[in-house]
């Protein structure tokens, strides 16, 4: 059963910093949702961390390169989830550019630039919670 987005909320944890999202509706969305909870190491790349993780989805019609602060993608060239928090060495000027397209998935709820305190090799843990959280 697919649960509407403001139902389907996930917690993420790097160390001391969590953050709540909301999962969009979409395939890849649908996929991640089905694998939760699960841990990884995560990485930085300029004000992005991502991560790989146990799904493999193909590029959606609808993927992107330039994303909003907050978003929450998957990267499917290295099935690898992304939280972007600001602009990462691809950007050009103050835009927030992706690698490459990545599918969005969902995006945070608050303040994303938290995340900056979040250093390469910090073990994420992603899990489901309830709507009522």
């Amino acid at each position: 059963m697919i649960l509407p987005m403001d139902e389907r909320r996930i917690k993420i944890s790097a160390g001391a910093i969590t953050v709540i999202a909301n999962l969009n509706c979409k395939p890849t969305a649908d996929a991640l949702w089905d694998t939760l909870p699960f841990v990884a190491n995560g990485l930085t790349w300029g004000d992005e961390i991502y991560f790989s993780i146990p799904i493999e989805a193909k590029e959606e019609p609808d993927s992107q390169d330039v994303v909003e602060i907050g978003t929450i993608a998957y990267w499917p060239p290295g099935s690898a989830m992304c939280i972007f928090f600001g602009p990462t060495p691809a950007s050009r000027g103050d835009e927030i550019r992706a690698a490459s397209p990545v599918n969005v998935i969902g995006y945070l709820s608050g303040d994303a630039k938290i995340l900056k305190h979040v250093r390469s090799g910090t073990q994420i843990t992603v899990e489901k919670i309830s709507s009522q959280n």
